[in-house]
């Protein structure tokens, strides 16, 4: 009997998970390509071009912050049913997504926190937890995974 070798079926696994990882990758690449477009056209973007420089000025998920979604629904429910990466998007919520809308979901997340004087992608994830119904070991990965996203230059 021959003796068995594992490098041609380790290689083979190696291959087709850095096949799978490379779709993955495009796919992700196309949903960072069409991110947010639906804000450049109506009846998103007037909304958009008033309120987003009171949503910089304001504290997420504060009172004023929550009055200005308010007002701004016509534009968010068009921006929701359009866009995969907010759990809206779906009747059941972040149950409804997969792992790409979430990655979409939280890069998202820390870009919006960016535009407000006093946000932290810290602050989105302990106020989007509740909000959203995130479990524990969702919030853990995302906590796990802020650094990943930080400048190092």
């Amino acid at each position: 009997m021959e003796k068995y070798d594992s490098a041609v079926d380790t290689n083979h696994h190696r291959y087709r998970v850095s096949a799978i990882l490379c779709k993955m990758s495009k796919l992700l690449l196309d949903k960072a390509n069409a991110h947010d477009l639906s804000k450049l056209e109506e009846p998103e973007k007037s909304i958009f071009d008033k309120f987003t420089p009171k949503l910089k000025d304001s504290t997420y998920g504060s009172k004023e912050y929550t009055e200005f979604l308010k007002e701004m629904e016509p534009a968010l429910n068009h921006h929701y049913r359009n866009n995969q990466h907010h759990p809206e998007h779906y009747g059941n919520g972040i149950d409804g997504m997969m792992i790409l809308d979430l990655l979409e979901m939280f890069c998202d997340w820390k870009a919006a926190s960016e535009r407000h004087a006093d946000g932290s992608i810290e602050k989105s994830i302990e106020i989007n937890t509740p909000r959203f119904k995130i479990s524990d070991q969702l919030k853990s990965i995302f906590k796990n995974s802020v650094y990943l996203m930080e400048d190092k230059t």
